[in-house]
């Protein structure tokens, strides 16, 4: 019996490592126009967008009803967060270029902490509206439900930019050729410059798109754990929206 013939895709994977060795081996022009931006080693993102996004998640963390947070007092968590956050900015405070060991766990130890205390939130806020027992007030009910739902988009988007490709020092190293997500702009190169690659603006859509759609749209999770991420943030915006819409219409009524 003759062997299956695995020749094509082993010239096809071998032809992706090629084109990524080449992103670090060659220079000028001929790296520019063989290899995508995103391929090629570059210098750090800046560390303001993604600063200004913790600040916003610790700010609604605070304003958030102390009837939907389980760990008290309530500014506790979001203080420590901006502990970290300012510790992290001393390591890089313009530009996301030296990294460190340290550095990278305390990025997710804090991405975890504003994820984890969400998270509870969320979940005290749905077991009380099933109960009955979140209120009887439109307008803080609506408050509290748009304080999460913000929060988490704000989490994910943290946590697609922390862990795609390794993260944003490994992607700016290009440590390696497969992404965890696809964006338009890696198949269809002619869309944008060639010195093109995914920022945190970008991984930020991906979470808005994905809270309100409750799907990816034009951006495709590749690994499992894109995807299960991905899953994670729908269930808890659809638990959260749908829930706080019918007891608020419920209420108005």
């Amino acid at each position: 019996m003759d062997e299956p013939n695995t020749k094509p895709h082993q010239e096809s994977a071998s032809t992706g490592d090629e084109v990524w060795r080449f992103g670090h081996v060659a220079t000028g022009a001929a790296q520019s126009h063989l290899v995508p931006g995103w391929l090629r080693p570059s210098v750090g993102e800046r560390r303001l967008p993604v600063a200004a996004a913790i600040l916003t998640a610790a700010g609604l963390q605070l304003l958030l009803s102390q009837r939907f947070t389980f760990f008290r007092p309530h500014w506790v968590l979001p203080v420590l967060e901006v502990a970290l956050l300012g510790t992290l900015t001393v390591i890089n405070p313009v530009r996301l270029s030296r990294h460190t060991p340290a550095g990278r766990y305390l990025s997710l130890a804090l991405i975890a902490v504003i994820s984890l205390d969400n998270g509870i939130s969320a979940v005290l806020l749905d077991s009380k509206l099933i109960g009955g027992t979140a209120g009887n007030q439109a307008g803080p009910l609506l408050a509290s439900a748009a304080a999460i739902y913000l929060t988490n988009i704000i989490a994910f988007g943290i946590w697609y930019w922390e862990l795609d490709r390794g993260g944003p020092f490994a992607r700016n190293a290009a440590a390696s050729p497969y992404p965890d997500f696809l964006f338009p702009q890696m198949t269809q190169h002619h869309l944008a410059r060639d010195d093109w690659k995914p920022t945190f603006g970008d991984y930020f859509y991906v979470s808005v798109t994905n809270a309100a759609a409750f799907s990816p749209t034009d951006t495709m999770p590749l690994t499992r754990r894109a995807k299960l991420l991905m899953t994670l943030q729908s269930a808890i915006a659809l638990s959260t929206t749908a829930l706080v819409i019918a007891r608020a219409i419920n209420i108005l009524k």
